[in-house]
């Protein structure tokens, strides 16, 4: 016991953060991973050959053994409905043949599991008896009358050739074909834009509101409460209450602007590729403003009140204190504030998409709702991954380059 705990005092350090890297590792580093893997597949989860990560070829014998049950059905059916006795002579020829090639692609592939590896050399066995049974069919059909159920037996059969599954390792690709798509750069436009504006905008206002706030004054606490309010309603739940106010019939908003001349009609707002995304931005600007006050208040109320009685003892005038004494002082909050606000503006997502759903046109679709529709709406894992993590290199460029760009000094010194 007396040596448990100086070794507890020597790793608690360990012990507290434990929990936190744990949390990191599970909703962090693990899905970063995981999409870093899917990046180098062609994963389409709407394709049988396609809905796992193949490094080599591989064979589907659940798919294979259901192909065998539905072919025997049909064959069955198309007995009862075709009248020639050489035709159903044949049909029977080919039903006696399809246990025996079931039992010889058991013994070939020599497993019960449901998807199994294949070694290079079984893939011609397996194609040739693919074979055996579409020349049955044609052999079937070859001279004899068509028949209700032909498209159907084809369109069965055709299931064997797709229980052979290629590997879908595709490597870079999928990182080449997003700096061709036209339409992911649209996005990354969309998104750059609407980041750039919408913080500055923010940045200016947070700091205005936020220097009112930190003033001494009857009542302050209750303008600070009401001023967050916006930040503190759901997005989903503000991006419905914008689209009310920017509908083109009765919406208020749509109206105004109208009224003082900076839309030509209410109705053009949402309706237009810059005139929705202005929408989104003043929404956005809205809700966000009070978040950027918050940081930047923080920073506000570190530094010393004494600065100001010095530097106004100096004749500084209150535009060369703010200049001289709040600006320099405030850069790490400024820093922390841009940050955070870029980086939380450049993956945006429930605001457009409950306000515009990327529309009109995909004239509004951010890079993060083009990605969530190439995975789940197309289910295209491995480019969805792809554009998500390229996504997430842009926005540690951006990082750096405005840590770089404040040259803001963290530590103490």
């Amino acid at each position: 016991m007396k040596k448990i705990g100086p070794f507890i005092d020597l790793h608690l350090g360990y012990f507290i953060v434990m929990p936190a890297i744990i949390f990191i590792m599970i909703f962090s580093i693990i899905p970063i991973a995981e999409s870093l893997q899917y990046s180098f597949f062609d994963f389409q989860l709407n394709s049988q050959q396609k809905s796992g990560l193949y490094f080599t070829e591989h064979y589907n014998m659940g798919l294979f053994n259901e192909t065998i049950e539905y072919l025997e059905y049909y064959l069955d059916s198309e007995k009862t409905v075709q009248s020639s006795a050489e035709i159903i002579e044949k049909i029977e020829n080919l039903e006696s043949k399809l246990p025996i090639l079931q039992e010889e692609m058991h013994s070939l592939i020599g497993t019960n599991e449901s998807i199994v590896s294949l070694d290079v050399a079984k893939i011609d066995s397996i194609r040739e008896k693919n074979l055996v049974i579409m020349t049955g069919l044609d052999d079937i059909y070859q001279f004899g009358e068509s028949s209700q159920l032909q498209e159907d037996i084809y369109a069965v059969a055709s299931e064997l050739e797709t229980a052979l599954i290629p590997s879908n390792f595709i490597g870079l690709e999928n990182f080449k074909t997003v700096v061709k798509d036209e339409r992911a750069r649209h996005s990354l436009v969309v998104t750059v834009i609407f980041t750039a504006v919408s913080v500055a905008f923010e940045f200016i206002l947070g700091l205005v509101l936020a220097m009112i706030m930190n003033k001494a004054m009857r009542g302050q606490g209750l303008i600070r409460t009401f001023s967050l309010i916006p930040w503190a309603i759901p997005t989903s739940v503000a991006a419905l209450i914008w689209a009310y106010l920017f509908n083109g019939s009765n919406g208020i908003v749509a109206v105004l602007l109208e009224k003082l001349g900076l839309i030509a009609d209410s109705t053009d707002l949402l309706l237009t590729g810059s005139g929705a995304l202005s929408a989104i931005i003043m929404a956005d600007v809205w809700k966000t403003t009070p978040y950027m006050a918050l940081l930047l208040l923080a920073g506000l109320q570190t530094i010393p009140f004494n600065l100001y009685e010095a530097s106004a003892i100096d004749g500084a005038s209150k535009w060369k204190q703010f200049v001289s004494v709040t600006l320099p002082l405030l850069k790490p909050s400024i820093m922390v504030a841009l940050l955070f606000r870029t980086l939380d503006a450049f993956r945006v997502f429930d605001l457009i998409y409950v306000l515009t759903g990327g529309g009109p046109g995909g004239q509004t679709e951010s890079i993060s709702i083009y990605a969530y529709k190439t995975m789940f709406a197309q289910t295209r894992f491995g480019y969805g991954s792809a554009l998500v993590l390229i996504m997430a290199l842009v926005v540690g460029i951006i990082s750096y380059f405005y840590i770089r760009f404040l040259d803001v000094k963290m530590t103490a010194e």
